[in-house]
């Protein structure tokens, strides 16, 4: 890896555009970061998860192969971790079966009035594209967006989700 410690690099706060260079330009600091965004080393994992959503294209062929694995880590993280993996999954194609799994687990991260405001909103988002794809959902989009689910919400984002119909 060029002799680059990406484990120290991503423990001391370093600058962010340095970050997102290094990641774009080393495929293997890349990869790694993708490992360590996947494990359970924090602070780490975090921070190699937010670099990667600010250098992670739409369809990025290098973090398709691991949607699975970034979709099922979302429920065993903290708030900022769960919103920085759900803008990296955002930039990707899912098939049926990725785009199922993820509603669910979209719908539990919206349904927990206590989470983030951001992340709450990065899972209704895709619940309302979800919904956007198959319009006999729309009831369930209706359903969610009862005031006492909007109560917790911070006054932008409760006014963005109110603007959004299917």
């Amino acid at each position: 890896m060029n002799n680059i410690n990406l484990d120290s690099i991503l423990t001391n706060r370093l600058d962010k555009d340095f970050l997102i260079q290094l990641f774009q330009e080393q495929a293997e600091v890349h990869a790694s970061a993708i490992q360590i965004a996947l494990s359970d080393q924090q602070p780490q994992a975090w921070r190699a998860t937010w670099i990667l959503g600010h250098c992670t294209s739409k369809n990025d062929v290098r973090i398709q192969p691991f949607v699975n694995d970034f979709i099922k880590s979302i429920v065993k993280r903290k708030d900022g971790h769960q919103r920085e993996i759900l803008k990296i999954i955002d930039k990707m194609k899912l098939d049926d079966e990725q785009e199922g799994r993820l509603f669910d687990i979209c719908m539990t991260l919206w349904e927990n009035t206590t989470k983030a405001s951001s992340v709450r909103y990065l899972a209704f988002k895709h619940l309302f594209k979800t919904c956007e794809k198959y319009p006999e959902l729309n009831g369930e989009l209706e359903f969610i967006r009862q005031e006492h689910y909007l109560e917790s919400l911070s006054p932008g984002i409760k006014r963005i989700i109110l603007k959004m119909n299917p």
